[in-house]
């Protein structure tokens, strides 16, 4: 068969003959030949299953950059980065579907806007950490400013210390963007995904570093929570100590299914086996949600470290005390310390004032 004119390859291909012209341009499927008089391009045979595969890799939206990628690939490693893009945009969307969620909900109860200041209210907070009675090591991060707070648990051995580290430094940029709550929800979302992304580049030939993730980040009155992991969120308010956040780990999915009770699920061998973790090879899923501080509240972010070890009562005694989020912060860990620290320790204590 000889060579097929532009109109023909594209019908074939089941291409535009002006997506033909562009891929030609950008180098990523250029004509066999083109003719000196008239400057048509023409095409051959054999070029048709490259012309395919652009065709189909531009139909799940896939940039001509990383197309041009693909197709300089051996079909298995092929395979493998079309599956990982794939992830990426399963992941991207899944975020961007619960965000929506969110803002459908905050709109249905009639609110058309969020406030992003609120000069009435004030923040005092504290963070700490420590390696505990046991470790050698520390993979624990904890950090707090005046609007970001958040606490990550890396798992231990070989990255689990950077990768802590990495997923609350991609947060701390969203400090100096003064927007409403609404859109930090947004930002939050993208900024994980870009924190998964660094995580999976601290992987070596035989270890991949994962790590869990729990941060709140202020705009006024307004708090937007991101969470993923077995990190926690703990509101004491008007003397209640509520739990905000789920654990994403094994043992709570038994719990949550009814194969387990909370009794069984606290002394399990697996119970800190993580469903859902940073880093950890599978498309990243979080939890969001938007709330709206109160004078006197205060919020306690944690790892493991603390909330496996120490009780809920004491947990609520400690945060109750009328001392400063400094000295609590130091209080929550020689509980720890007390019951043996098998593990990292790290906490926050976020305090909300009316000035």
């Amino acid at each position: 068969m000889g060579l097929l004119t532009i109109g023909a390859f594209a019908q074939a291909a089941r291409l535009t003959p002006k997506a033909l012209r562009l891929y030609d341009q950008v180098g990523l499927l250029p004509p066999a030949a083109v003719d000196p008089e008239s400057g048509y391009r023409l095409y051959g045979p054999d070029q048709l299953p490259l012309a395919r595969l652009i065709a189909q890799l531009r139909r799940i939206g896939m940039p001509l950059a990383t197309i041009r990628v693909v197709c300089g690939l051996d079909p298995a490693a092929a395979a493998e980065t079309i599956k990982a893009y794939w992830q990426q945009v399963t992941a991207d969307t899944a975020v961007r579907a619960r965000l929506a969620a969110l803002l459908v909900d905050h709109l249905s109860r009639g609110e058309t806007t969020v406030s992003h200041t609120n000069r009435n209210l004030a923040v005092r907070y504290a963070a700490g950490c420590d390696t505990g009675l046991v470790r050698d090591s520390n993979e624990d991060a904890a950090y707090a400013s005046n609007r970001l707070f958040a606490v990550a648990d890396g798992m231990r051995g070989h990255g689990g210390a950077a990768a802590s580290a990495a997923a609350i430094d991609v947060l701390k940029v969203l400090e100096r963007v003064d927007a409403p709550a609404a859109d930090l929800l947004t930002m939050l979302g993208n900024a994980i995904t870009n924190a998964d992304r660094t995580i999976r580049g601290l992987a070596t030939d035989d270890h991949q570093p994962v790590t869990t993730l729990t941060a709140l980040l202020r705009s006024g009155s307004q708090l937007a929570l991101v969470h993923v992991g077995d990190t926690r969120v703990y509101l004491l308010r008007g003397g209640a100590l509520v739990l905000l956040t789920q654990d994403h780990t094994w043992v709570q999915t038994e719990v949550d299914q009814g194969r387990l009770d909370r009794d069984q699920a606290a002394v399990h061998p697996q119970r800190a086996l993580l469903v859902r973790a940073l880093g950890s090879g599978q498309q990243v899923e979080v939890d969001l949600a938007l709330r709206t501080a109160l004078p006197g509240d205060r919020y306690l972010l944690c790892s493991d470290g603390l909330s496996a070890i120490v009780g809920r009562g004491c947990l609520h005694s400690a945060l109750s005390a009328s001392e400063d989020p400094e000295r609590t912060v130091q209080r929550l860990i020689e509980l720890a310390r007390a019951e043996g620290a098998p593990d990292n320790i790290a906490c926050v204590v976020v305090d909300i004032a009316e000035v």
